[in-house]
């Protein structure tokens, strides 16, 4: 494979510093262009791991809504002649989506769904009208700070139940609501959040799936299971972004119903899947699995995913050079060759350990 360079947006973010980290350990002599809209993004001024520096260049970029984002992307792309990006920030996504409607084409080369089923997913309140009556999410309702239907939450989704917002990730807004008067408060504390979802509170496991799609095609997908959270206590739900200590499944079951409710959206939307696809699931008290967010890009995961053998970055950087799946191997029910688990915290790389059988080990060293 030649020498390629690669467009990354959103570079100060943990999935896009992931993915350069994983396309500068596999092509070294890949140069890598990263863009962001924080002039403090660390991934400018981060390091490879072996010598390089994450990004070749960096720039500071418009917001995607505002008029000089494509412009600015477009000088960018010619500047530097870029073969492909890779586009995280969801928003981004979205817009480069409605830039393929405008203009039949992407500004470069990228592996990502249609406007469409992007925007779909993006907005969960969407997502939740759409699989409406489904067995695939957990009962869900939209609430607005102008109408937050405090009766239909008391009476149609019960307490407790979890609120979160309709956007973003980090578990933006999130929290276990155990009456009326902790909604009101939560409601006026995250005064500056516009609209939220409140669903039925799950008490299973966290389960994430990444999966790549092409042109409606399911190729590959993998599981894990997020068990601990960096920071939980400094976040109201316990929940943050970021994992702290996850374990590698091997549960055909998790890829079944993900693909099973991609499935759905398609026919409801009545477009293909394509892209790269992002499950976040909970299990109910029975044990069955709910829904409760589809991200569509890699997950913060993807990185240490690739360590264990599910290399989904690799797989989009072959796609662009083949032009098509031919040479990806089929792999929809993924399972790895050991129980990895792997532990990460702030400001240090996650490790990877072959089993939690290590920490067994360490009490009966006392």
């Amino acid at each position: 494979m030649s020498a390629k360079t690669v467009l990354i947006t959103g570079i100060g973010g943990l999935t896009p510093r992931s993915i350069a980290k994983v396309v500068k350990a596999n092509h070294p002599d890949f140069k890598i262009i990263g863009c962001d809209v924080d002039k403090k993004a660390m991934g400018f001024f981060m390091m490879a791991g072996n010598g390089q520096k994450l990004v070749d260049e960096y720039y500071i970029a418009p917001r995607c809504s505002e008029p000089e984002y494509f412009p600015f992307i477009r000088k960018v792309i010619e500047k530097h002649q870029v073969d492909f990006a890779f586009v995280q920030p969801e928003s981004e996504i979205v817009e480069w989506g409605q830039y393929y409607e405008d203009h039949g084409e992407f500004p470069c080369p990228v592996f990502m769904g249609c406007r469409l089923l992007s925007e779909s997913l993006r907005d969960k309140s969407i997502m939740a009208e759409l699989l409406e009556g489904t067995e695939f999410i957990p009962k869900t309702i939209k609430v607005t700070q102008e109408n937050p239907r405090f009766e239909d939450v008391e009476k149609e989704i019960g307490f407790p139940c979890w609120i979160r917002a309709t956007e973003g990730t980090g578990g933006l807004g999130s929290l276990r609501l155990d009456d009326i008067s902790s909604y009101r408060s939560w409601l006026f504390i995250n005064s500056n959040i516009p609209e939220f979802t409140v669903c039925e509170f799950l008490t299973g496991r966290h389960l994430a799936n990444q999966m790549l799609y092409y042109n409606g095609e399911y190729v590959k997908g993998a599981a894990l299971e997020c068990a601990e959270y960096v920071m939980a206590n400094a976040a109201p739900s316990h929940v943050t972004g970021n994992t702290h200590f996850a374990r590698f499944l091997n549960e055909d079951a998790i890829n079944r119903f993900c693909d099973d409710c991609i499935r759905y959206l398609e026919k409801k939307l009545g477009v293909p899947a394509h892209g790269i696809l992002s499950f976040d699931l909970k299990e109910d008290k029975n044990g069955q699995l709910k829904v409760t967010e589809v991200n569509i890009r890699h997950m913060a995961y993807t990185g240490v995913m690739a360590r264990v053998g599910f290399d989904l970055v690799e797989d989009t950087i072959r796609i662009h050079e083949d032009g098509d799946v031919r040479n990806v191997v089929r792999d929809q029910y993924h399972h790895y060759d050991k129980p990895y688990i792997f532990l990460r915290d702030v400001d240090v790389e996650p490790i990877v350990l072959e089993s939690e059988a290590i920490f067994d080990e360490a009490l009966n060293k006392i």
